[in-house]
C-alpha cells in the first residue's frame, strides 16, 4: 500500500454510517448538545491516535494494538483486544452493508434492503480477496469523493446559515440558542456512545501500516490528518446540521438529505444520499480489511487457528476474510426476517467495545513508552506531551464510563460490554494453557514406550 492510501484511509475510514446515520440519532438524543458529545469522543480519540501512531511507527504489525497490548501487558491481554476488536468490526460490517441499502432505497429502490446488502457484502469480499494494492487504490478513490463531498456540504450548509443562498431564508442559530440541551446531560449522555460509535474505525490506520511503504512517515502524514479532520468532518458537518434542523425533525433520518432539501438545491438531496452510500461502502471495505488482518495476526500468534493465517495466490488471508464477513451475510437475512429492526440494534452493540479498545492503546503506548525510554530505545516517532496526554486520554476515558454508568441505557450496555471482554479474556486464557501443554503433550508423544519385563 502506498503513503497516500493510507493517509487517505486516514482520512476515510471512520466516515460511514456513524456519521451519515449516527449524527441524525445524536441530535435526536441531545439536540445541538451532541457538539459537546463530538468534542469529548474527537479529543479521546486523537490522543488514542497519536498514542497508536508512535507504536505503529516503531512495530508496524498487521495486529497493531493487540500486538501492542501483549508486549506491555501479556499474552492474555493482546489476544483479548484483538478478539474484542475483530467482533466490533464483524457488527460494523453488517451494519455498514445494511446501512447503505437502506439510503440507496431511497433513491433508487431497485431491490429490497435485505437483497441490496447481500449484493455489496458479495461485492466486496470479492474486492478484498483481489490483493492489497487493489483494496488501496479502491479506498483512495472512496475516500477522495467523502472528503470532497463533506466539504461541499459544510460550504452550501455555511451559505444557507449566512443568508447567502438565493430566494432560501436563514434559520439562523435559533435551534443552537434557544433549546441547546433539549434532553439535559442525560441526552449528552446518550449520544456519546453513538458518537463514540462514529469514531471507530480510525485506528484501522495502525493496522494497515504493515503493508505501507516507509511506515514511519506514511504512518506519521495519517496521524497528523486526524485532529483537523475531527474540526472540519465531524464538528463542521454537526453544527451545520444541528442548526438547521431541529431535534425533533424527521429529516434526521437521513440528515445530510435533509439540510440540502431545506437548501433548495435541485437533486442536492439525492446526490448527498448516494454520495453517503459510497462512504458506508468505503467504510465496510476498510474494515473488512481491517478484521482479516486481525484474525490473520492472531493465527500467526497462535490465538486463533491456523486457517486463518493461509494465504491465496493474491497474498490474502482468504479464510479469515470468510470468517469475517459472514455475520454481514446473516444480518441481511435477519433483515429480511426483522425489517427496519437490524442495524438499530447493530448501531447499539458495539459503542462502548470502542473504548475498551482504545483504552488498551494508550495503556500499552504509556508503558512501552516508559519501557524504551528507559533502555534507551530511539523511536522514529514520538507522541508530544507524554506522558501528560496519555494519561490524559486515560482520565477522559475514565469520565465516559462514569458518565455512561449514570445513564441507565447506557450502563447496561457497558456491563454488557465489560461481561464480553471477561468472557473473551477467559477464553484466551484457557486457550493460552492448552497450546502451551500441547507441544509437551506432542514430545511425549514421540518418545519411545517402555518395553513390558
Amino acid at each position: 500500500m502506498k503513503p497516500r492510501q493510507l493517509t487517505m484511509m486516514g482520512l476515510g475510514s471512520a466516515i460511514g454510517a456513524g456519521l451519515f446515520l449516527g449524527s441524525g440519532a445524536g441530535i435526536q438524543a441531545a439536540g445541538p448538545a451532541v457538539l459537546i458529545s463530538y468534542l469529548v469522543a474527537g479529543t479521546l480519540i486523537i490522543l488514542v491516535m497519536w498514542a497508536l501512531g508512535e507504536m505503529a511507527a516503531a512495530n508496524p504489525n498487521s495486529g497493531a494494538f493487540s500486538v501492542y497490548a501483549a508486549k506491555a501487558m501479556g499474552r492474555t491481554a493482546g489476544a483479548t483486544v484483538g478478539w474484542l476488536w475483530w467482533l466490533q468490526l464483524v457488527v460494523v460490517i453488517a451494519a455498514e452493508a445494511l446501512g447503505a441499502a437502506a439510503l440507496l432505497v431511497t433513491v433508487w429502490p431497485v431491490l429490497p434492503v435485505w437483497a441490496l446488502s447481500l449484493v455489496f457484502m458479495a461485492l466486496f469480499t470479492a474486492i478484498n480477496l483481489a490483493g492489497v494494492k487493489n483494496f488501496g487504490e479502491f479506498e483512495f478513490w472512496f475516500a477522495i469523493l467523502k472528503v470532497a463531498a463533506i466539504l461541499l456540504f459544510v460550504g452550501i450548509g455555511a451559505a444557507l446559515l449566512l443568508g447567502w443562498l438565493p430566494g432560501v431564508a436563514s434559520p439562523g442559530l435559533a435551534n443552537i440558542t434557544t433549546d441547546f440541551a433539549p434532553a439535559g446531560f442525560g441526552g449528552i449522555a446518550t449520544a456519546l456512545f453513538v458518537v463514540i460509535f462514529a469514531f471507530g474505525g480510525t485506528e484501522i490506520v495502525s493496522v494497515a501500516a504493515a503493508e505501507t511503504e516507509n511506515p514511519a512517515r506514511s504512518v506519521g502524514q495519517a496521524v497528523r490528518t486526524v485532529l483537523w479532520r475531527i474540526l472540519v468532518f465531524y464538528i463542521g458537518s454537526v453544527f451545520v446540521i444541528a442548526a438547521i434542523l431541529p431535534a425533533t425533525s424527521e429529516a434526521l433520518a437521513s440528515p445530510f438529505a435533509g439540510v440540502l432539501d431545506v437548501a433548495r438545491i435541485p437533486g442536492a438531496g439525492s446526490a448527498i444520499t448516494l454520495v453517503a452510500v459510497v462512504a458506508l461502502l468505503s467504510a465496510l471495505n476498510a474494515n473488512l480489511y481491517g478484521a482479516s488482518r486481525m484474525a490473520y495476526s492472531l493465527s500467526k500468534r497462535g490465538e486463533a487457528p491456523r486457517i486463518l493465517s493461509r494465504l491465496n495466490t493474491a497474498r490474502v488471508p482468504a479464510v479469515a476474510v470468510g470468517i469475517s464477513v459472514a455475520f454481514g451475510f446473516v444480518a441481511a437475512v435477519l433483515e429480511l426476517l426483522f425489517p427496519e429492526r437490524i442495524l438499530p440494534a447493530l448501531f447499539q452493540l458495539v459503542g462502548s467495545t470502542c473504548l475498551v479498545v482504545w483504552g488498551s492503546a494508550l495503556v500499552s503506548q504509556l508503558i512501552l513508552r516508559r519501557r524504551a525510554d528507559r533502555d534507551g530505545t530511539v523511536l522514529p516517532l514520538r507522541m508530544k506531551g507524554f506522558p501528560a496526554l496519555t494519561i490524559a486520554g486515560l482520565v477522559i476515558l475514565a469520565a465516559i464510563f462514569a458518565v455512561g454508568f449514570s445513564n441507565p441505557d447506557s450502563s447496561r450496555q457497558l456491563v454488557s460490554t465489560f461481561a464480553l471482554v471477561a468472557g473473551i479474556a477467559v477464553a484466551c486464557w484457557i486457550g493460552a494453557r492448552v497450546s502451551a501443554r500441547r507441544p509437551e503433550q506432542d514430545a511425549r508423544d514421540k518418545e519411545p514406550a517402555d518395553s513390558a519385563g
